[in-house]
């Protein structure tokens, strides 16, 4: 074993052991069927440290990189992947703290003080009808005298919805229309204005409950805005490290279901018999050949995950093929888990068709994945450009 996987293997018996990926597991379908929030999984994560996982050790932290806990998530979402997915968003942001700090922008120092004093935060940027994401708004941001802003629009897919604190989000100020701003930055959970909707009734990651948020005149205070950008294509470290995190964290996600989805069609293989063969159908031959396709088309994703993970946490710069690199591992990570998915129902037989089955719901669970931005259809012009442009 290398150093690398050693490191990785000590990691996993920290933060993740065995016996508590199996409370994780045992809970993730009563979670699912109430369609509840995972607080008990929660409470342990954060008595593990584990939302605190990116802080640096100069704040108190363990420091952890982006490789390391990509390995992680991978793990945890292979237990419980609504659990993986919510706990991801927080994870994101205070990754993006991390990475930003060094590279040299000290902006969100404070997040990292925040998150030990037990702080949640989570991802506000995703709104009905824009496919500009983080380059464009429809949340209005109207400036204040003092530097603030008061914010007002709807955020979809708002995870961790019962539990945030912290809500990293952006909003276009159109005060002055020929010169309109972007602003990015934090608002609290304690501010008036802040609705959550009341309605989460979906296919998968019901666990995640990643809620609508409304925002009604919502105070940013001056010491809460990050950054103040043109709308657009305008390369910054914010838009760079919020990117990074938020691909290759959910990629990490759709990898650990992938990986599940695979043991769980090969469990459902040994169980069941052939009335021909006389023999399991692990030993027929189409069988096979159906769980070793889906297990090649696995085995690229968490070396490509691997790869741009180490990458990113060793700075290296890929320039203007960043963005390819990492919405393809996501997509990647997506559709591998959505094959696996249904691989594990085709294996489990008609059992798994049961909504209690944990093939049923990790097939529900992987169908998620076509809903985070960017989606294939819109990321397609992305890779042609990357090829044919100059």
């Amino acid at each position: 074993m290398t150093d690398r996987e050693t490191r990785h293997a000590e990691l996993a018996a920290r933060y993740l052991p065995d016996a508590l990926l199996e409370r994780f597991r045992g809970r993730a379908a009563e979670t699912d069927r109430e369609n509840g929030f995972f607080d008990e999984d929660l409470a342990e994560l954060r008595g593990a440290g584990y939302l605190a996982l990116f802080v640096p050790e100069a704040h108190g932290g363990p420091g952890l990189t982006l490789h390391e806990v990509s390995r992680l998530q991978q793990r945890l979402a292979g237990a419980a992947p609504a659990t993986a997915l919510g706990v991801n968003m927080h994870l994101m942001c205070t990754g993006v703290a991390r990475a930003m700090s060094e590279r040299g922008d000290r902006t969100l120092e404070q997040v990292f003080a925040e998150t030990l004093a037990g702080e949640i935060f989570a991802f506000g940027i995703s709104e009905p009808g824009n496919d500009w994401v983080l380059q464009g708004s429809t949340t209005a941001a109207v400036p204040e005298p003092d530097g603030g802003y008061r914010l007002s629009g709807v955020k979809i897919f708002t995870s961790l919805s019962p539990v945030w604190t912290r809500l990293i989000a952006h909003g276009l100020d159109a005060s002055d229309p020929e010169d309109p701003r972007l602003v990015y930055g934090f608002v609290e959970r304690a501010e008036a204005g802040i609705g959550v909707s009341d309605r989460w009734e979906v296919l998968g990651m019901r666990a995640s409950q990643s809620r609508a948020t409304t925002l009604e005149a919502v105070r940013m205070r001056p010491e809460r805005v990050v950054r103040i950008l043109p709308p657009g294509r305008v390369p910054d470290l914010l838009t760079f490290a919020i990117t990074s995190q938020f691909q290759l964290l959910v990629a990490s996600v759709y990898a650990g279901v992938a990986r599940r989805a695979l043991d769980v069609a090969a469990a459902g293989l040994r169980r069941r018999r052939s009335a021909k063969s006389g023999g399991s159908l692990a030993e027929v031959a189409e069988y096979r050949t159906r769980l070793g396709d889906a297990y090649a088309e696995y085995l690229a994703v968490p070396a490509q995950l691997d790869a741009t993970t180490r990458d990113f946490d060793e700075r290296i710069d890929h320039g203007a093929s960043w963005p390819p690199r990492l919405v393809s591992a996501r997509l990647n990570a997506s559709r591998a888990a959505r094959r696996a998915a249904e691989v594990a129902l085709v294996c489990a037989g008609g059992a798994g068709y049961d909504a209690e089955h944990e093939a049923s719901r990790l097939l529900r669970d992987a169908t998620a994945g076509l809903f985070h931005p960017p989606s294939a259809d819109a990321a397609r012009p992305m890779f042609a450009a990357a090829l044919l442009d100059d």
